[in-house]
């Protein structure tokens, strides 16, 4: 029986990503997200390529629908490997005094909520097989604050502080927890942060090579690859031209 490994936000960056990178190593996939369409694409691209693959839309802000889909994994699978909280977002960029609450609110269900409900019950998976590995995806906004993200930092720095705090729940359970903090990567973050605003969000990544997709997900293949005894807690990765959250060297 292939492992089975569960990732939510999968329609997109580094989530379909991480889906394809596993596909092609030899795992069985449970791929939850908001688009349906873009749901049945990625599951038809790791079909392809061996794996045998579940989907289902859920709101991971919703504790009511991430239960029942848990609850409906268990029935597709006797075990689970490991769950890679991807789903999250940054939406805006407004001082602190110009806050758009609705923004803050979403960000806040969705990267912070929405990875403890879903913790929440595969963990409790996860404790009674006595094995599993958590990754959860963070940013170098959960390690270091900057102007305009401070509801985005608020809750990226909630993920590190959650992310310790489980690994202390369930070191007893025979549990890996980790995460994956990634620096400038061009997925549709920015997209999504400048709320559609293509010609914005394009010249974020100007003057320098910025982390791809595909560099999150190969780091995510590593981690839960090591041996039992193996845990990788903590993990930056930045584009070579990054030093810090706001120090980039671009040219030109």
């Amino acid at each position: 029986m292939k492992k089975v490994v569960l990732i939510t936000g999968a329609t997109s960056g580094f989530g379909e990503a991480t889906a394809y990178v596993l596909a092609n190593n030899g795992f069985d996939l449970i791929l939850c997200g908001r688009r349906e369409d873009r749901l049945n694409i990625v599951k038809l691209a790791c079909e392809k390529a061996g794996a045998q693959v579940w989907t289902a839309v859920v709101d991971v802000r919703n504790e009511n629908e991430v239960e029942d889909f848990v609850k409906r994994c268990r029935t597709w699978t006797s075990e689970i490997f490991a769950l890679i909280n991807n789903a999250g977002l940054a939406v805006g960029r407004e001082p602190v005094h110009q806050g758009v609450s609705d923004d803050w609110e979403r960000m806040m269900d969705t990267n912070v909520k929405g990875l403890l409900w879903m913790s929440k019950y595969v963990s409790q998976w996860m404790v009674e097989q006595h094995s599993g590995s958590i990754i959860n995806i963070g940013s170098v906004a959960g390690k270091q604050a900057y102007g305009g993200g401070v509801a985005y930092n608020g809750s990226k720095f909630a993920v590190d502080g959650i992310t310790q705090a489980m690994r202390i729940d369930l070191v007893t359970h025979n549990i890996r927890v980790g995460q994956i903090c990634p620096g400038a990567a061009e997925t549709e973050f920015s997209l999504v942060r400048f709320k559609g605003d293509e010609t914005i969000a394009s010249k974020v990544y100007d003057g320098f090579q910025p982390l791809v997709a595909q560099d999150i997900a190969e780091t995510v293949l590593f981690m839960i690859t090591r041996p039992p005894h193996v845990n990788i807690q903590d993990v930056w990765i930045m584009p070579t031209a990054q030093a810090s959250a706001t120090v980039l060297h671009k040219k030109g």
